[in-house]
């Protein structure tokens, strides 16, 4: 056989091997479908789909303006990044659709057999955290409530049950709360010690669950708090330390991430049924400032080449939160979006999203755990 006839026969097996593998990858999709669970998610920006957009007119959160969503979507859809979010490939790897913001007005009931995306930029767990601008924990909650109060009208009590203990609880919130009495007046965070400041975050948080819980929830996914002391928006507040990690912030994220492990092993002592999965974000965020091209989605792509400047802003680092023309203010944009960890000040890209979605979906127990977010929606 010549040697083009041998090339041509093995693309033709190569072809046939390709066709049973996607037929076989079908076949799984369906059965996931059919026995699927739903996402509920709540937190702030990292999470946050475009509530905000619907409810706030201050631009200092908003980020329905170019350039954000460039990439995927090629318009704006309130995610602060590039495109998508960690929570959106954490759908598709669940066979899930796009989880759209609660307060998106074509939502209907329909759409909760998929879940709800209840996140909002700038949340806290406090009411205190830029109070009168933001829908705080307790709030997002009682939206919830409300969903929960449909599911039961539609579905009935005791299938609104099943539904709701076979769904997935995701959680992103805290590093508001953390950095917020820093760059405001907090009379909460001065009449407590860092201690019992940074517990009344958690307390608020577990409270929260343990809410979720009495609805039927058990399954819940966290990410402990990430490296934002390094974040090009905080790495400039100090004017004669320019690019350092702010050690105030990290101070307060140190004690968080010794705490919060702690509260959920109380929580799984307490309540019988609660699972979970807590990601070291810390830790995957940190090594991607410090350590950026190592950091390679897959073989055939490279890794990042900038860890603590964002792709778009203005000043030191593009750290001053000016992405978009926002207050009126001139900024700068990166050339190639893919090259960078942070977008802007304090949010991350696309790219990064998705790393860190392949980490709490199926990454090991020292990086997600006891559990990862492909275990939790694999449990019956």
């Amino acid at each position: 056989m010549e040697s083009s006839q041998l090339l041509l026969f093995i693309m033709f097996l190569y072809t046939i091997v390709l066709s049973i593998r996607s037929i076989n990858c079908i076949e799984k999709n369906n059965n996931l479908v059919t026995n699927q669970a739903a996402l509920f998610l709540f937190g702030d920006s990292l999470f946050d789909a475009g509530n905000y957009k619907y409810i706030n007119n201050n631009s200092a959160f908003q980020s329905n303006f170019f350039p954000y969503g460039q990439t995927t979507f090629k318009f704006p859809t309130g995610r602060v990044s590039d495109g998508r979010l960690i929570t959106d490939f954490i759908a598709e790897k669940a066979w899930l659709p796009l989880i759209p913001p609660n307060l998106q007005p074509s939502n209907t009931n329909s759409q909760f057999s998929y879940g709800a995306n209840f996140a909002f930029g700038g949340a806290g767990a406090l009411v205190e955290t830029f109070p009168g601008m933001v829908i705080d924990l307790g709030t997002q909650l009682n939206s919830f409530k409300n969903v929960v109060r449909s599911l039961k009208s539609g579905l009935g009590d005791a299938e609104a049950k099943k539904f709701l203990s076979r769904a997935v609880y995701l959680f992103s919130i805290g590093g508001n709360d953390l950095v917020y009495p820093l760059v405001a007046n907090s009379s909460l965070f001065k009449s407590n010690t860092k201690e019992k400041f940074v517990d009344f975050v958690i307390g608020n948080t577990t409270s929260m669950v343990k809410e979720v819980y009495k609805m039927g929830g058990r399954k819940f996914g966290f990410l402990n708090m990430g490296a934002y002391e390094c974040a090009p928006g905080i790495s400039i507040l100090d004017p004669t330390n320019i690019g350092s990690c702010s050690k105030p912030v990290a101070e307060l994220i140190y004690l968080y991430n010794i705490k919060f492990p702690d509260a959920l092993r109380r929580l799984q002592r307490e309540i019988s049924g609660f699972r979970y999965a807590l990601h070291d974000f810390h830790t995957s965020l940190l090594e991607r400032i410090h350590n950026p091209s190592k950091y390679v989605l897959f073989v055939c792509f490279e890794g990042f080449k900038e860890g603590k400047m964002g792709c778009c802003g203005s000043g030191p680092l593009r750290g001053i939160n000016t992405c978009g023309n926002q207050m009126g203010h001139s900024f700068e944009l990166c050339e190639n979006v893919t090259d960078y960890l942070f977008f802007d000040a304090s949010h991350l890209t696309e790219k990064a999203h998705r790393q860190l979605a392949e980490l709490i979906w199926s990454g090991p127990p020292n990086v997600t755990g006891p559990y990862n977010l492909q275990a939790l929606f694999e449990l019956s």
